[in-house]
């Protein structure tokens, strides 16, 4: 019984924190519950880029194509709706093998090189940084610590109520089961998001956001048989395209 109640303590409290930790995003105009200040992932952003970097064979050492790379930034930066307490910086990755962007909490913004072969124009590249914008714009990071706050709280809970100690590897793979389901869900709608989002971004920086679409159908080719990085988490290239139709067709209308 004292084990049952500690269980659901624990998972009141969870459920507290994350449904009263509520912010509206001034880009989105959306209520959403977020598990860090702008300061905090600002800190964060600052402090794992570095170690990212490092991972992904240090910067490239091309002073003209990293110019390029923050002055698309820039413009894309200066087109959002509202001003963001968010340094932007952009980062052009020395790595050669693995296709990819991506961003950090707080506006760190990373391409690999690999992702920069593949595009055809300075309007892809803009698409592919537009996204990532998205995604910091929208405090996509923010809103999966609290998630994976809330759902650690809750598996705890229930490690704690059905604990059996005979059974202790299974209750660690249910455990793992839960947090990777959860993320998968959150991570393909912010994925969407951040493509709706950069339409906008595209179109009123006066890029054309029908580039974004090009950028889904030049890394479906280079994929050959399997999805570059870029994809790994990411709902189906073809289902994302149609929703992105869908995003051009409401920014024109």
């Amino acid at each position: 019984m004292l084990r049952l109640l500690i269980a659901a303590l624990v998972a009141l409290t969870s459920v507290f924190t994350y449904c009263s930790s509520v912010d509206e995003n001034p880009v989105t105009g959306e209520k959403q519950r977020v598990g860090l200040t702008y300061r905090q992932e600002v800190a964060l952003g600052q402090r794992a880029v570095p170690e990212l970097i490092q991972n992904y064979d240090g910067l490239l050492p091309n002073e003209v194509a990293q110019t390029r790379l923050d002055r698309i930034g820039s413009k894309l930066v200066n087109a959002l709706p509202s001003e963001l307490p968010y340094p932007f910086d952009f980062h052009l990755l020395a790595e050669r093998d693995v296709i990819n962007a991506f961003a950090l909490p707080g506006g760190q913004i990373c391409v690999t090189y690999a992702m920069l072969e593949q595009l055809d124009s300075e309007e892809q590249l803009a698409a592919i940084l537009a996204h990532e914008i998205a995604h910091v714009a929208a405090r996509h990071s923010a809103e999966r610590i609290a998630q994976q706050k809330l759902a650690q709280g809750l598996t705890g809970a229930t490690i704690i109520a059905t604990h059996d100690p005979q059974n202790a590897e299974d209750q660690a793979r249910m455990a793992a089961l839960l947090n990777q389901l959860l993320s998968m869900k959150f991570s393909r709608s912010d994925e969407l998001e951040a493509d709706r989002l950069g339409v906008q971004i595209l179109q009123d920086s006066g890029y054309d956001p029908e580039a974004l679409i090009q950028v889904m159908d030049v890394l479906e080719r280079t994929g050959g048989g399997s999805y570059p990085e870029f994809f790994s988490t990411h709902p189906s290239p073809q289902n994302r395209k149609e929703k992105i139709r869908e995003a051009i067709r409401q920014a024109d209308g």
